[in-house]
């Protein structure tokens, strides 16, 4: 969202078109997990989690987790946690878990996501309007994150062969 408003800031697109979008692709990107939740069961829903999660950074405990805050914060989590990175999609899961109904869930979803992706939005568009002063700061930093990452990369190869020669020699 804040490439579209960046986009915005250029000239290229609407604002409210591009909330829109994102909203709609942001609700209907719920509803798998909701009804994953609704359909599958939540002893299921964790076997499955704890055996193939690793795919998608996803337990069994995270879906306790998820499943614990649903039951204490009810229908007002929905909203909440679709502010949160991270625990935007998971909330899906006890919302369909708990059988919050379908309505509800996607009124409180389209409200919290519609904040969520306006602020987004808004950001990417004045980040857009200054991006002469944004590329001036940014540009010293993005080049000492690439060094790191350069450095980071050749530690762990150095590493890895390291270990390998070990495990030749019968080390490890």
């Amino acid at each position: 969202m804040p490439l579209a408003g960046f986009t915005i800031a250029k000239g290229k697109m609407e604002f409210i078109p591009a909330v829109f979008a994102g909203v709609l692709g942001t609700v209907l990107g719920a509803f798998p997990w909701y009804f994953a939740g609704k359909f599958i069961g939540e002893p299921r829903l964790r076997h499955l989690a704890d055996r193939y999660g690793k795919w998608l950074t996803l337990s069994g405990r995270d879906i306790d987790k998820a499943n614990n805050w649903f039951t204490r914060h009810g229908i007002g989590a929905v909203f909440f946690c679709r502010l949160v990175p991270g625990v935007r999609t998971l909330i899906s899961l006890p919302a369909g878990l708990n059988e919050m109904p379908l309505l509800s869930f996607t009124v409180f979803s389209t409200l919290g996501t519609t904040l969520w992706v306006g602020f987004l939005t808004f950001v990417g568009l004045k980040l857009g309007e200054n991006y002469a002063l944004v590329d001036e700061w940014l540009a010293p930093v993005s080049k000492i994150i690439l060094v790191g990452i350069i450095l980071a990369f050749g530690v762990w190869i150095w590493k890895r062969k390291k270990s390998g020669v070990r495990r030749r020699k019968g080390g490890l």
